[in-house]
């Protein structure tokens, strides 16, 4: 068998154009496939940011919900309503301690240990770091 030039030219002309097919072909369906994708993540995006808002208008609700019930008319009518007999806070609410407040509590707790060592003489301790006395 002896295959002349021109089949062998357009033999190879028409495997590069089946390859070029396929190829272009591929393309478009990787196209068509990455748009779909695409379309897909916007799609729950979109539905994500509807439910976000959803829950931040859920929650400005329950805010002003509860600065509603926080409110004096509306505490000092709960108490009212419910018989509680609670008084309002009379001022000052906060009263500020000058001393050291650390040494205060100290003191409180152990009032006892303090008041035994009232008569006894306080030695300090030295320490020599060379071992003797």
């Amino acid at each position: 068998m002896n295959k002349s030039t021109n089949h062998a030219f357009v033999n190879q002309m028409l495997v590069g154009a089946l390859v070029m097919i396929c190829f272009s072909g591929s393309l478009g369906f990787s196209t068509v496939w990455l748009r779909h994708a695409i379309s897909l993540t916007a799609d729950r995006n979109r539905q994500m940011e509807t439910k976000l808002a959803e829950i931040n208008r859920h929650i400005d609700e329950t805010t002003a919900a509860i600065a509603a019930e926080k409110s004096p008319d509306a505490l000092v009518r709960r108490n009212d309503e419910w018989h509680l007999g609670l008084v309002p806070p009379r001022e000052p609410q906060v009263v500020r301690v000058p001393d050291d407040v650390e040494q205060r509590l100290m003191a409180k707790n152990h009032a006892e240990l303090y008041a035994a060592n009232e008569g006894s003489v306080v030695t300090p301790v030295v320490f020599n770091l060379g071992g003797g006395r």
